[in-house]
């Protein structure tokens, strides 16, 4: 049953017209100050280098104060919220990110929690499709190996256990430029329609996770239509508010990005673009099953049962938010981009090390290698530098892995082979004195492996990069003599 936006379900009623438009371009005079802005965020912990937007993202006071006074109108008076608030909140919400993200319709925009929920949506409908046998065994889905490994886990307890095949295409990194990508894109569409295969859905990042580099979505998307590809999956989780977003040039099925990461929202909140003909063909549904299922994917969305929807709720005040910055959220956008890329550059000078792309591949992250003297040599390494980090310094940041592959020389720095890199993030409220304090704390530890090294070269510790790694670590951790007992 397809949607309306003038039903009460979905916050309209029959008098009533199409929502207003939300305008997104700033409409204030003056831009939003420095003071402004430490005040927004001044729940944040001030002795944390919080450098990892990414992960959780942020959110100003402003907004926080808006999603209390949305929970205290439901708690002072629930049924009447329920039936006279909740769903037209909802429907604003979704005609705000309809208007941002150039859609054609309102019952195109559904809001859920996070881009995980989104992608169970979408590899639900293709699991019961290789299940009920209108899919052929061993047809397949296409990731790229970088993939969030939530969405891994879905296509297994959605697709694998059904029938379905998956492919991986493995991505380069450090990488360059966007034909290594199209390359590799074009040779998983090969793989994947072998032996007469047919590649019933192609997931694509539009800003890969880990490593974090901007894909050439509208590129991949028009390659996915050539080659017959039944339907095209975007995990943007960390798009809105990081690069400009048209679904309509980008012509993908699906399209899903979380507002709480880069487009200050409370968690959990994000919006999955479903277009027209999509929803209209494919049985998609929400996964938790409500007294609505069957009325249409925003609907089922907007009603899972009783719980917090203030999240959902607040995008407006957001984007006021954002509204109160130079240029909106493009000034934002822009500003991070330059601002981060400044800072990976500070960082990869002070460090010796490389970028891990180029600056025009990267929005509000950017990937900086960290020094081979750190001698990173496992994903449990990289989880112990990052807790060290954390604990000792005052800095949080992820730490990716970026292990050799059979006759991969890697990129070296001066003392050897880069095999771990940091994932810095760049919001409004990050200071310079933030990396600052990231690249004094690295160029630290490397001098104390340093000097491990040169002073007990021969320790039993030291002929293994990861447990001369952990051996440190540990040691500097209880501030105790990290020499060996029998030296």
């Amino acid at each position: 049953m397809q949607e309306n936006s003038k039903d009460a379900r979905n916050g309209g009623d029959s008098l009533s017209t199409t929502p207003t438009q939300v305008s997104k371009k700033p409409r204030v005079s003056f831009s939003i100050t420095e003071h402004e802005i430490h005040n927004e965020f001044s729940h944040h912990n001030p002795n944390v280098a919080r450098i990892n937007n990414g992960s959780f993202g942020s959110c100003p006071g402003s907004v926080l104060a808006a999603q209390k006074n949305w929970q205290l109108q439901f708690l002072q008076q629930p049924d009447d919220f329920y039936f006279n608030t909740l769903r037209k909140g909802i429907l604003h919400s979704r005609t705000v990110i309809k208007d941002l993200i150039n859609a054609d319709d309102i019952d195109e925009i559904s809001l859920v929690d996070n881009a995980t929920t989104a992608a169970a949506i979408v590899l639900q409908q293709i699991g019961r499709a290789f299940a009920e046998g209108n899919f052929a065994k061993n047809d397949t889905v296409l990731m790229l190996h970088c993939a969030y490994q939530a969405v891994k886990k879905s296509i297994q307890a959605y697709v694998t256990r059904a029938g379905g095949s998956v492919i991986e295409i493995q991505l380069p990194f450090p990488v360059t430029s966007n034909e290594e990508i199209i390359s590799e894109f074009k040779r998983g569409i090969e793989k994947g329609k072998s032996n007469g295969k047919k590649i019933r859905l192609a997931i694509i990042d539009h800003i890969t996770s880990m490593p974090c580099v901007v894909i050439p979505v509208k590129e991949l998307v028009k390659i996915c239509r050539e080659e017959g590809v039944d339907q095209v999956f975007v995990d943007a989780a960390h798009a809105i508010g990081s690069v400009e977003i048209n679904v309509k040039e980008i012509g993908a099925d699906f399209y899903v990005s979380n507002l709480h990461k880069w487009f200050f929202c409370p968690p959990s909140v994000a919006f999955l673009y479903c277009k027209k003909a999509a929803s209209s063909k494919f049985d998609v549904h929400h996964p938790v099953v409500s007294h609505e299922y069957g009325n249409g994917l925003p609907i089922e969305s907007a009603w899972i049962g009783t719980r917090d929807y203030s999240s959902q709720l607040v995008v407006p005040a957001a984007l006021e938010f954002v509204n109160r910055f130079e240029d909106g959220i493009q000034g934002i956008m822009k500003r991070n981009h330059e601002e981060v890329v400044k800072m990976g550059k500070m960082l990869a000078e002070s460090w010796g090390t490389n970028l891990g792309s180029s600056p025009e591949m990267c929005a509000g992250m950017i990937m900086v290698g960290l020094p081979s003297r750190l001698r990173v040599s496992s994903e449990d390494d990289a989880l112990r530098l990052r807790s060290h980090l954390r604990e000792c310094h005052g800095v949080e940041v992820p730490i990716h892995y970026q292990g050799l592959k059979d006759g991969e020389e890697g990129v070296k720095d001066k003392d050897g082979v880069i095999t771990a890199y940091a994932r810095i993030s760049h919001q409004v409220y990050n200071k310079s004195e933030d990396y600052c304090k990231l690249r004094d704390a690295v160029n630290r530890l490397s001098e104390n492996l340093l000097i491990r090294k040169t002073f007990y070269p021969e320790s039993p510790e030291m002929t293994s990069n990861s447990v001369g790694f952990i051996y440190l670590i540990s040691h500097l951790n209880q501030k105790v003599d990290p020499r060996p007992q029998n030296s």
